[in-house]
């Protein structure tokens, strides 16, 4: 049997997309700008590229696209490291560019959501070049967070903390004094307490919303508010990645006031707009604290994303993910890859170790499990993530030369790995170019030889690709009752060891995270699968690391 039993629900699931509280069951689809499509020729993705790629999007079957910052930035941090939030950088074109990519997949029936990044600046923001040429005792400090040093002399800095890059939190000017940055020293931390930073970003909501956005994405979520006096972490091994542990600066009870007086904003404007929160917390229970029904709409999974291929790892995240959002309103999120984690085809042809892996691993192993992953994070309820090239299969490119690497986290020491690089790399369109159809100059990141047959125009039509797998289960997810919103799902506790196995309304997903083929009672007609399978006498035999979608009575 094929992956999919017929074409006919496929395309009658393109032209039906829901109008109302269409964020509770969404496909967002996220663009890296610099390595989606280049319209110039620059080895440089941009906005008219994205543009002129936005019917892909829509083929594919998402229901909108979140870009990753376009914004005016020296690029320091892949431009999380903002200087001018209402400008475009040059790289990636213009306000027009802007407005083109917005009315283009507005005209497709997509929404966009653009990424904000309020926790810091650039150095290059004019407030932050202002405080440093005032001096100390200058009021613009107070938007950012200087310290006087400890020491005899202020040699010192005024805290423990480190940088998630890695080294001190702090850098100290010629002047003596000292600023925050948790991340890169060109990404100094804003102070939230101070009147006229909440101001400037109420200012830049209007801005963006003015312009038809349909959302915002919030960077680092969970980093805004600092504890008082910024307390030492006095002597604990503080974590390199964004935490699994309550710190003095992410997760504190004060960003929640910032985003209900962001909600009101936002609920002034037509077309249910919303605000997704990348918010790394200690437990699903702290994050559904973000997305209560007066403040953010959801919250990305990072438990989910870092769950290792195993059924009784998988089933205890899926439960308390829904558990955790269902006293809350929300919907739970499922996501696989992103910009800075290894794609999940790398990650699962490797033995499980976290989400920053550096070896290539079994590829089709990779890919069997990625193909699995992605057809049991389809049929969960809730709102769904797919990470630019994820739809095509690609692993992480691990032997990048290092001349070419560019993630700041590379050059600093016991930071996070630093390659960050290798999810990043231009995806591949043709078969043929110098830089498989992303552009006519090349990539700013050299691509892999063997991403020629990876591309979209390789895989289109092919009813064994990881690209039509998308098609057909997107589609296939729009035109089933049972998939999309939902708070729960009916687990089956006969199913064998290895297997999981669940059902909702007149529908079913069947999972083996085994090695080895399982046979099982088929309960129902095949409507998908990550593999080609058989039915017959009412049995399957489910093939290693494959899921299976099912219509049931």
């Amino acid at each position: 049997m094929s992956q999919h039993s017929t074409d006919e629900p496929v395309a009658a699931a393109t032209t039906t997309r829901r109008a109302t509280d269409w964020w509770r069951d969404a496909v967002i689809y996220q663009v890296y700008p610099r390595s989606f499509a280049d319209s110039d020729g620059d080895g440089t993705g941009d906005l008219e590229g994205i543009r002129r790629r936005l019917p892909h999007l829509r083929e594919l079957g998402v229901d909108a696209v979140w870009l990753s910052p376009f914004y005016a930035s020296p690029q320091a941090d892949g431009g999380y490291d903002v200087a001018d939030y209402r400008a475009v950088d040059p790289m990636y074109g213009t306000l027009l560019d802007a407005d083109a990519v917005i009315r283009d997949a507005h005209a497709l029936d997509l929404r966009i959501i653009v990424d904000l990044v309020p926790n810091h600046s650039s150095d290059q923001h004019e407030w932050f070049k202002r405080a440093v040429a005032d001096g100390p005792g200058s009021p613009l400090r107070d938007r950012y967070h200087f310290r006087a040093g400890k020491g005899a002399d202020g040699e010192l800095p005024p805290n423990d903390w480190e940088s998630i890059f890695g080294g001190p939190a702090w850098t100290r000017l010629p002047d003596g004094e000292w600023y925050l940055h948790l991340f890169a020293p060109e990404q100094p931390d804003l102070n939230w307490e101070h009147p006229a930073v909440a101001d400037e970003f109420r200012s830049i909501l209007r801005f963006w919303l003015d312009m038809g956005v349909d959302g915002f994405r919030v960077d680092v979520a969970h980093g805004l508010v600092k504890a008082e006096g910024l307390p030492d972490l006095g002597g604990g091994e503080q974590l390199k990645l964004l935490g699994n542990d309550v710190m003095p600066f992410f997760d504190q009870d004060g960003v929640h006031e910032i985003y209900r007086s962001w909600r009101t904003i936002l609920d002034e404007y037509d077309g249910e707009r919303i605000f997704v929160a990348e918010a790394w917390t200690p437990t699903v229970e702290r994050t559904a604290n973000y997305v209560r029904p007066d403040e953010l709409h959801q919250a990305f999974n990072f438990q989910y994303l870092g769950a290792p291929w195993d059924a009784e790892g998988l089933r205890e995240i899926i439960d308390s993910s829904l558990d955790a959002m269902r006293p809350v309103g929300a919907p739970a999120t499922w996501v696989l890859s992103n910009h800075d984690v290894t794609r999940h085809a790398t990650r699962y042809a490797n033995p499980p170790g976290g989400t920053q892996i550096r070896t290539p691993g079994d590829r089709e192993l990779g890919l069997r499990r990625a193909r699995a992953a992605t057809l049991l994070m389809l049929a969960l309820p809730g709102s769904a993530y797919i990470y630019q090239g994820e739809e095509l299969g690609l692993p992480d490119v691990t032997d990048l030369p290092d001349e070419v690497r560019q993630d700041p986290s590379y050059f600093r020491a016991e930071g996070q790995d630093g390659f960050r690089d290798g999810c990043r790399v231009p995806i591949p369109w043709t078969r043929e170019g110098s830089s498989y159809g992303f552009g006519d100059g090349g990539s700013w990141l050299p691509q892999p030889d063997t991403w020629a047959e990876l591309s979209v125009e390789a895989q289109t039509g092919d009813p064994d690709s990881t690209l039509e797998m998308y098609r057909s289960a997107l589609a296939l997810r729009r035109a089933t009752p049972g998939l999309g919103a939902g708070d729960g799902v009916k687990w089956h506790g006969d199913a064998p060891q290895g297997v999981l196995h669940f059902e909702r309304s007149g529908f079913a997903c069947t999972v083996n995270t085994t090695g080895a083929a399982v046979r099982i009672a088929a309960p129902g007609d095949v409507l998908l699968a990550s593999a080609p399978v058989e039915v017959a006498d009412g049995h399957v035999e489910l093939p290693a690391d494959a899921t299976v979608w099912w219509e049931i009575a």
